[in-house]
């Protein structure tokens, strides 16, 4: 133990407790978490508890152990651990390994955390949520008690900006020990198999290497597919072990157990065996540079695991695990290019979760998330969607935690699943026999993560073996003695705790959801056909959200149980295939219409509020302008983009519909049919944002004619991104020596010359030039066409005419 490379550290280590903040840098394997730990409990400036913070229950009950063992100990004497539902603390426990939820409701029972000397925060730079918040309770408790110490391990430091939270910490860093690990690149086709071309590097490894390896795979459904394609394959003298979080314990601790002697091993593993834990012997480790995380779409309401590339600080993490003991490799089914562009490191959870649960616990803790020393600051999209989940579950009022919103919070687990048990309980109390036992199985079920196929109710029934000692544990929370499940409340309950999520059949596979989604079950579901669902989980595919979990509910149930998501209102919509306004009375379920009756008593501004909502929709294009008004409004933008020193604003059509409520809604009264916009006066609409002098400005600087010294006005042409165009007969430009100019001379004017039949000639933006050059080639063909007018040799230094020879003797 003496020998770990953290004990070179010892000296730093020593003169840093005695600060209240510690930054300790060490690599895995370096001893952070499996002997600095008994070191500290040996130290005088450390005389109280400590708590050890391990994000991962299985790492957390490891270590544990592992501790416990080097005093010649079982866990709950001087080494102890603590996480939701497995214990092991006696009296005489002074370090406890725990696991996140547990030191946040560790530290909101007893803000001032008496007898706790020092805390630790291991493996940090995961970020996890629970992580994340416990630091910021930790920190305002330290402000509470100078002498609580505060120590952040990490394996890395690299893109964390811990010194931005903890400006005043000491860093300790520790360059741990590893052998030379040689890196090769395999990168695999992205149309085979991954547990082929995983298994086939394993094979390849195990024939030319000693050792065991450790093979790193996104999730269990992976692990399980490596793992039958990998069993009748590997050579003999090999075991085969699984390594993921919802293993049970034995077969967690056979996975990291060492081999037995004279045989090696091969673990299949989540990023689970990133950091924290060790696995004797292994020297060799094949990467699918592949990890599960938890998305969560604040659109749609909904987490999703998705498969993701591991940033680069994890593909250095679990190359290292191959290096712990003598030089080993490290096979990356990835390229070397590949590798160059991986992000720096895994986002912080807090930037991709759902907080509902986050936002809650700062409820009860008395703060607001803005107001909390984090790390990472939630983002406001994310929190915004969280306290309308909270508020409509009536579990927070403003900022505070309602009645229902602290027992909730009590029961530490999901709001909306809390939410779920309560109202069982509530309904049980009522006299509806079965709900306890239904909500109560149900959250097992819920919390296990694994529904399947089919009704949710047949599920749980068919499930409580395994669901056993999980649902004990929420009789328990809810005060009540265990009882068996009936099913027979399951869609009510998930239609009170999800209303949002509540489905009415549609068409075929798809579902109308209360909260405005669409959604579609899966092909060949048992839940086919059925009128209503009560959806306890969705997902995302490529073709949209699907339903991953569902209970079958009638109409008559959710009258009778959700009787308040039910309300009438009347609803002003546009009918597309009329063309106009419709206004009905709806009797609804959330966003879905159960019935619909005309309605007669509509406002004539609600009508004029619904067709400019239209009107907003379709866009710009979409207004029926006539030529008299698309010439006034490219005029006023042009001046808004050249004439801006003279007052005029950038006329911008998105920026322009936005605020049509203010210019455009007066003019619509009592319209509804979108023919009668055509009727409007949409030259004097859009000249009504101008006052008096910016149109006699308007008029000045960008008219829309131009009179000639012929006395002809000609009429301009402005167009889109591009100069105004002034057609006329070519005999009226005669005399002019260059082509005009507008908006004091910050606009050239192009000039369409024009022969006598009103026929285009030529396009010229230079008057002088085209006299000087092309006018020879034009008089050429033009006089004989047409003899009757004037050709003049000498166009720029004639007299403009408007009429032929003949007319110009009289």
């Amino acid at each position: 133990m003496n020998q770990l490379p953290i004990t070179e550290a010892l000296p730093q280590l020593q003169q840093a407790l005695t600060a209240g903040q510690i930054i300790v840098e060490a690599p895995p394997g370096a001893g952070k978490s499996t002997w600095l730990p008994l070191w500290l409990l040996q130290q005088p400036a450390i005389d109280g508890r400590i708590i050890m913070l391990e994000p991962r229950r299985l790492a957390a009950r490891s270590i544990a152990q592992y501790l416990a063992s080097q005093l010649n100990e079982q866990p709950g004497q001087t080494v102890g651990y603590r996480m939701r539902g497995d214990s092991r603390t006696g009296k005489q426990t002074r370090l406890e390994v725990v696991t996140e939820g547990v030191l946040t409701r560790m530290l909101q029972a007893d803000p001032e955390l008496d007898g706790v000397s020092l805390l630790i925060f291991d493996e940090f730079h995961e970020r996890s949520l629970q992580a994340d918040l416990a630091l910021a309770f930790a920190l305002e408790c330290q402000a509470l008690r100078d002498d609580l110490k505060i120590m952040v391990m990490s394996a890395t430091l690299d893109g964390l900006a811990l010194d931005t939270l903890l400006p005043e910490a000491e860093l300790v860093v520790s360059r741990g020990r590893s052998f030379p690990v040689e890196l090769e690149y395999r990168p695999r086709n992205q149309h085979s198999r991954l547990d082929e071309s995983l298994g086939r590097a394993v094979l390849d490894a195990l024939g030319r290497e000693s050792g065991s390896l450790l093979a790193f795979l996104p999730g269990e459904r992976e692990i399980r597919r490596a793992e039958d394609w990998l069993s009748a394959r590997l050579p003999d003298g090999v075991e085969l072990r699984p390594l993921y979080g919802r293993l049970s314990l034995t077969e967690q601790q056979a996975a990291i157990a060492p081999a037995i002697d004279g045989r090696r091993k091969v673990v299949l593993a989540t990023n689970v065996a990133e950091t924290s834990l060790t696995i004797e012997g292994i020297r060799m480790v094949v990467d699918a540079g592949l990890e599960r995380q938890a998305r969560f779409d604040p659109e749609a309401g909904l987490t999703q695991l998705q498969s993701r590339l591991i940033g680069q600080a994890s593909a250095t993490q679990r190359a290292g695990r191959a290096g712990r003991l003598q030089p080993g490799i490290c096979i990356r089914l990835w390229s070397k290019e590949q590798q160059e562009r991986l992000a720096p490191r895994r986002p912080a959870e807090i930037e991709q979760s759902c907080l509902a649960g986050f936002v809650l616990e700062c409820a009860a803790w008395g703060a607001e998330p803005e107001q909390l020393p984090l790390l990472t600051p939630p983002p406001a999209p994310l929190l915004a969607v969280a306290r309308a989940q909270l508020e409509a579950l009536a579990l927070l009022s403003g900022n505070q935690l309602t009645p229902l919103g602290r027992r909730v919070w009590q029961l530490g687990t999901e709001p909306w699943l809390g939410q779920l048990l309560l109202t069982a309980l509530d309904w049980q109390q009522q006299g509806h026999h079965g709900a306890l036992a239904d909500g109560a199985w149900l959250l097992a079920l819920l919390e296990e993560g694994r529904p399947g196929d089919g009704p949710l109710s047949g599920q749980l029934l068919a499930a409580k073996g395994r669901l056993k000692a999980a649902a004990r544990r929420w009789f328990e929370r809810a005060g009540q003695p265990m009882a068996e499940p009936t099913g027979a409340f399951v869609g009510p309950l998930l239609a009170n705790a999800r209303p949002e999520w509540v489905g009415q059949l549609r068409k075929g596979r798809r579902y109308g959801l209360a909260g405005g989604l669409s959604a579609d079950l899966p092909a060949a579901s048992p839940l086919a056909g059925k009128d209503w669902l009560a959806v306890a989980a969705l997902g995302r595919g490529e073709r949209g959200v699907f339903v991953q979990a569902a209970e079958p509910v009638t109409l008559a149930q959710l009258q009778r149980f959700v009787p308040e998501r039910f309300g009438e209102r009347e609803q002003l919509e546009w009918d597309d295939d009329a063309n106009r306004v419709r206004a009905e009375r709806h009797w609804c379920f959330g966003n879905l219409v159960l019935r619909s009756t005309p309605l007669d008593s509509v406002s004539p501004e609600q009508r004029a509020q619904c067709l400019l909502q239209e009107l907003q929709k379709r866009g710009w294009p979409a207004l029926p302008l006539d030529e008299k008004a698309q010439q006034i409004w490219l005029r006023m933008k042009l001046a808004g983009q050249k004439l801006a020193d003279k007052g005029f604003a950038e006329c911008d059509e998105t920026a322009w519909l936005a605020e049509a409520e203010h210019w455009l809604a007066p003019h619509l009264h009592g319209l509804g049919r979108w023919d009668q916009l055509a009727k409007l006066d949409w030259s004097g609409i859009l000249l009504s944002r101008l006052d008096w002098s910016q149109r006699q400005l308007l008029d000045t600087l960008l008219p829309a004619h131009l009179e000639l010294a012929t006395g002809t006005r000609a009429a301009i042409r402005y167009r889109e991104q591009e100069d105004p165009v002034l057609p006329v007969k070519l005999q009226e430009m005669f005399g002019q020596a260059g082509s005009p100019l507008l908006a004091e001379g910050r606009v050239p004017l192009v000039l369409e010359l024009l022969s006598p039949a009103r026929r285009p000639l030529q396009l010229t933006r230079d008057l002088a030039a085209f006299w000087a050059g092309a006018y020879q080639e034009v008089k050429k063909e033009m006089r004989g066409r047409y003899p009757k007018h004037p050709w003049p040799d000498d166009p720029a230094n004639t007299a403009p005419t408007r009429h032929t020879k003949k007319y110009m003797k009289h």
